[in-house]
């Protein structure tokens, strides 16, 4: 490929990326079961030669690639990469990779603001630099200041990330999460904050991974990786039907519970959340379901599952779906994980 407008500069020798190979470590079913949208292909290679070591014009192949990746979810998805900016969910993604016994995650390359110091955390991974001009790091990382942004890391969409073909009937559930104890299923959650917000409240809170229903945004979109902190890429996500996720609960006997206002329905009863609630819970594998900010939990979640409501002093009908979710998530989290 030729790229213009690119100056290498000898005295930052490039780094060299540490390749980590997680598909060769999948069984069969898990490879039949990943796409090419989130499995990294052994003959996958970087829009960028081996050479460069900077980048100062926007004009670049390579910064016009980055830039769409940001923009469009199937780009994104076609070649299997997303953009992830700012030091700290780099860091804190590097750092699970490195504690976790399965590498799911591959970074390509870290981008670098020109003439900045090399964050000395960097130094405990081993990572390909490139380093950019200011122009080039405002135009990736969408920010009109370049001062709170150290670095940007070109990434994979990671092996735990698996993306069902709505008419795929067949599935093997038992490659989808590590453990099925406790995962939380959004449901057409469209806000990419939202989303973001409830993927690091269910990693904090020790759940085993999120169940995507249609209509949820892109866990890889900018706004939720900003906002999951880099959960998207720690926590296993599956994207799927109903269909899916009742396979998912006939296989482990799934407990499904669904948070709901607990307002004006009288259809089905509705439990109020505690934590006597929680601990007849505390065995069993539980599927907590979340809805949509507008129109609220589909008919079937409200029809399939067991409705949970949080009780309120106040006069509101509902709260936020991330606050709800972060309270469901945290009084219901396993046993095991924290007590207070």
């Amino acid at each position: 490929m030729q790229c213009s407008n690119i100056i290498s500069v000898a005295a930052i020798p490039p780094r060299k990326l540490k390749v980590w190979d997680s598909y060769s470590q999948l069984s069969i079913d898990q490879r039949q079961t990943l796409t090419p949208t989130n499995f990294s292909d052994t003959d996958f290679k970087l829009p960028l030669p081996s050479h460069v070591t900077s980048i100062t014009s926007t004009s670049n192949p390579f910064v016009k690639h980055c830039h769409k990746l940001r923009h469009s979810s199937s780009y994104r998805h076609s070649h299997g990469s997303a953009l992830v900016v700012g030091a700290t969910p780099i860091r804190e993604i590097c750092r699970f990779q490195k504690s976790s016994q399965e590498k799911t995650v591959i970074i390509d390359c870290l981008l670098l603001l020109d003439k900045a110091e090399v964050p000395e955390w960097i130094n405990e991974f081993s990572l390909r630099i490139v380093q950019v001009s200011s122009v080039v790091m405002k135009k990736l990382s969408g920010m009109q200041s370049t001062e709170s942004i150290e670095a940007i890391a070109l990434m994979r969409i990671p092996t735990s990330f698996s993306d069902i073909d709505a008419e795929q009937k067949e599935v093997n559930c038992k490659t989808w999460f590590p453990s099925p104890h406790r995962v939380v299923v959004l449901d057409g959650v469209q806000d990419p904050g939202n989303l973001g917000t409830l993927l690091r409240s269910a990693m904090a809170f020790g759940w085993n991974g999120a169940f995507l229903l249609p209509g949820c945004c892109d866990p890889f979109n900018e706004k939720a990786l900003r906002a999951s902190r880099g959960a998207s890429f720690q926590l296993p996500i599956v994207s799927g039907t109903w269909n899916h996720l009742q396979s998912l609960k006939n296989e482990f006997q799934l407990k499904l519970l669904a948070g709901h206002p607990g307002t004006e329905e009288k259809s089905k009863p509705v439990s109020l959340l505690s934590q006597k609630l929680a601990d007849s819970f505390a065995n069993m594998p539980v599927s907590l379901v979340l809805g949509s900010e507008g129109r609220g939990l589909s008919e079937k979640s409200r029809r399939l599952c067991e409705l949970v409501s949080i009780p309120m002093a106040g006069e509101f009908e509902s709260l936020n779906v991330s606050v709800a979710g972060g309270i469901f998530l945290y009084v219901l989290q396993p046993k095991n994980h924290t007590t207070l």
